[in-house]
């Protein structure tokens, strides 16, 4: 459909909405992907395992159409790479470099859609390349690597389908959100946001195209598909996000969602991105792209009131940054002064956010400040020597004990490490209930010693055991500051009850 093509009244016009026209292609943006691309293969083998990345290695063993966090793209993806370079780092976190240079050029590419020059174009790279929310999870494998390119690339066709009104645009919306589902449930939320964006704010003729009709059946039919090893299992994605509404994890909580918004693309962008929104909002020669920022709101008022972790959003930020870049090119443009401000921001929010989100510092007394901040960079440090302590307590047991010993994580992380570094000590197999762990195994029935990490009290230990002594400290040979560093190692014996009996009903948690 032509922008001259008569439409339903939506507002005080039958015109179409005005957009800003497009903008020139720009190599720009591809220098800073290949850039970033590059610097975070270099960066990828420094430090080590995040326990996440160790739990889809586990997850990669045990492939299914579903786990009880997440879905199975993730899994696929660490299965594939451990199997081309096993035990590679820069093997396993190279589709998140490749993703999150994806994300820039995604950014680049919305940016000229709102009308970006060459420059502007660039400018919305650098801003993107720089930002938390590329450069943390592009370091990482993560799901969230996968969640913003998703999202973002389904932005983008958002904005060619509320350019032009062609609802062909809507299909590509539904396959990426679509197929988004098989990696986490987030892209139902975008999908959400969207509709009432164009429920509030147009054009409204579109949620009666009949392209955007097939487009949510097609997007009905993909997430069915996806939600159903859910459904056959119960949903435990749901007990999940209420244990992350209750603040049990890292990000969550409604106060911590709030402030996340104002530092995951960087506090110096804070100003850029408020701007993108007003404009989206306000600026009549913008009215067309509208619904995107109040798409925004709708998701960004869903999470804090649901309690969602505060970066599920976080690719919509980027849009209204995308959006901010051109009005503050424009503004740049009157003054030397304005375009160093510029500048400033740039280099800033580069410098901040690679000293807190990459493994620029030596691992070796990682400041407070940069775990307290990045609870991440002190999960992917010390797992080989995690182990080492876990191999001390096992070879201090009698040899007959020692034989028939297993090991009983709190999370999945820890029994990820010692699935991966546990073998060359001739640690036994460990086993966890944390979320899809306690579908990969219980101990065999005749496990009656039993090495437990990952439990801070012994109270839960001793409800299972006769016995629980403690007998040992991980010490990971650093100073950081994580969840692992300085927890008790218990040893217990005496099963009170069958595995089969506590196993699913006591020992299985999710967070």
């Amino acid at each position: 459909m032509t922008t001259a093509t008569p439409q339903v009244r939506t507002g005080t016009t039958d015109r179409p909405p005005p957009v800003p026209a497009p903008g020139p292609p720009s190599i720009g943006p591809w220098l800073v992907a290949g850039s970033l691309a590059l610097v975070l293969l270099i960066l990828s083998p420094r430090y080590g395992y995040h326990r996440d990345e160790l739990y889809f290695l586990l997850a990669g063993r045990h492939l299914d159409w579903g786990y009880v966090d997440q879905g199975p793209l993730v899994p696929v993806l660490a299965r594939l790479a451990d199997t081309l370079a096993p035990g590679s780092l820069l093997a396993l976190r190279t589709p998140s470099a490749l993703l999150a240079a994806g994300a820039v050029l995604l950014v680049a590419a919305i940016a000229r859609q709102f009308g970006a020059d060459r420059g502007t174009q660039t400018f919305a790279a650098l801003l993107a390349a720089t930002s938390g929310i590329v450069l943390a999870p592009g370091h990482l494998l993560s799901t969230t690597t996968v969640d913003v390119v998703i999202w973002l690339a389904a932005a983008l066709c958002t904005v060619r389908l509320l350019r032009g009104g062609n609802g062909r645009w809507a299909l590509a919306v539904a396959l990426l959100l679509g197929v988004g589902m098989f990696n986490k449930l987030l892209p139902a939320l975008l999908a959400v946001g969207l509709v009432a964006g164009l429920t509030v704010a147009g054009p409204r003729r579109l949620l009666r195209d009949r392209w955007v009709l097939t487009a949510a059946a097609l997007f009905g039919l993909l997430a069915a598909a996806s939600l159903s090893w859910q459904a056959a299992n119960g949903f435990p994605q749901l007990d999940v996000a209420a244990a992350i509404s209750d603040g049990d994890s890292s990000y969550s909580g409604r106060l911590d969602a709030l402030l996340l918004q104002f530092v995951i693309i960087s506090p110096f962008v804070v100003p850029i991105w408020l701007t993108g929104l007003v404009v989206l909002l306000r600026r009549p020669g913008w009215r067309g792209h509208r619904a995107l920022g109040w798409a925004w709101l709708v998701v960004t008022g869903i999470v804090l009131l649901v309690g969602g972790k505060g970066y599920y959003d976080a690719p919509l930020l980027l849009v209204l940054t995308a959006a901010g870049a051109v009005v503050a090119v424009g503004w740049a443009a009157r003054g030397r002064l304005r375009r160093a401000l510029l500048a400033a921001v740039v280099a800033l929010t580069a410098a901040s956010n690679a000293v807190l989100l990459l493994p620029v510092l030596p691992p070796d007394g990682l400041p407070d400040f940069v775990v307290a901040i990045n609870y991440d960079a002190g999960e992917t440090i010390g797992w080989p020597a995690f182990t080492d302590s876990l191999a001390a307590v096992h070879r201090a047991l009698p040899e007959p004990e020692r034989d028939r010993a297993v090991i009983l994580t709190g999370n999945y992380g820890e029994a990820g490490a010692v699935a991966r570094f546990g073998a060359r000590r001739g640690l036994p197999a460990a086993y966890s209930g944390h979320n899809s762990m306690a579908d990969f195994g219980r101990p065999p029935d005749d496990a009656d010693v039993v090495i437990a990490v990952g439990f801070a009290r012994p109270d839960r230990l001793r409800s299972w055991f006769t016995d629980v002594t403690l007998a040992g400290r991980v010490d990971l040979g650093v100073t950081v500051d994580n969840d692992e560093n300085g927890g008790p190692i218990w040893v217990c014996r005496g099963l009170r009850r069958p595995w089969a009996d506590i196993w699913d009903t006591e020992v299985r948690h999710t967070g």
